[in-house]
């Protein structure tokens, strides 16, 4: 199935370059050159994935991010020319799954495209899984459906992205089990550990504060000092 990328740059050189790279893979291209323009085509199309630039005129990408992410679960890659860590933190932190810095090498805006559309919608091409297969994993409040992709927390269902998913579902198939920030970026992500906590970290916060009665002080996700996180075990609750 072809899939559907929305390329958001007001640097048309820059839309150019990433559509010419990307259809080579077969992907369908859209563009847009502001986020007015962005929010339009999304409202009228089927976006599989949106690349969004950060600095764009009318409505920039941070903004435009904030208002996909209250409608719609797409998955999101922010491109930026400020190479900061504040600037990466606080767009994974608003719900973007990637984060790349200009300039960049096409190539590997491409390989990063193609894994965040992998590990978002492999969930959908997986066969069914056959009746004897658990169904739910409960723990505390917490019930992962496992056939409809979601979490619940006391029957009320809890918004995520794919990564938020596919992260709690590592936790929570393994309770108890201590995880270094590597083995998760490496198991969740798909891909080689660069050294860079800060994304591991961010998505964790992301969870705790949408699972968590006090994120400050989290009962389910719980930190490893100097070595990574585990998940609470139903034991935990009785």
């Amino acid at each position: 199935m072809n899939r559907t990328v929305l390329l958001v740059d007001d640097e048309p050189e820059i839309v150019d370059l990433l559509r010419l790279f990307l259809e080579k893979e077969g992907l369908e291209i859209l563009e847009a050159h502001d986020g007015h323009e962005a929010w339009r085509m999304i409202r009228q199309h089927n976006i599989d994935l949106a690349v969004l630039d950060i600095m764009m005129p009318k409505l920039d990408g941070v903004e435009l991010l904030k208002r996909l992410r209250a409608e719609y679960k797409l998955p999101i890659i922010l491109l930026s020319a400020k190479n900061q860590d504040s600037d990466k933190i606080l767009g994974l932190g608003l719900g973007a799954d990637d984060f790349i810095s200009k300039p960049f090498n096409p190539l590997e805006v491409v390989a990063r495209i193609q894994a965040v559309l992998r590990r978002t919608y492999e969930f959908n091409e997986l066969p069914s899984a056959p009746d004897e297969v658990l169904e739910q994993t409960r723990i505390g409040n917490l019930t992962l459906d496992h056939r409809n992709y979601a979490i619940y927390k006391n029957g009320n269902e809890i918004q995520l992205t794919a990564i938020e998913y596919k992260l709690l579902q590592t936790f929570m198939e393994s309770p108890g089990r201590i995880f270094t920030k590597k083995q998760l970026f490496e198991h969740v992500w798909s891909d080689f550990y660069h050294e860079d906590a800060n994304t591991v970290m961010v998505h964790i916060s992301r969870l705790r504060e949408k699972l968590e009665d006090e994120p400050r002080n989290p009962v389910y996700i719980r930190t490893i000092r100097g070595i990574g996180y585990k998940f609470a075990k139903e034991d935990d609750f009785l």
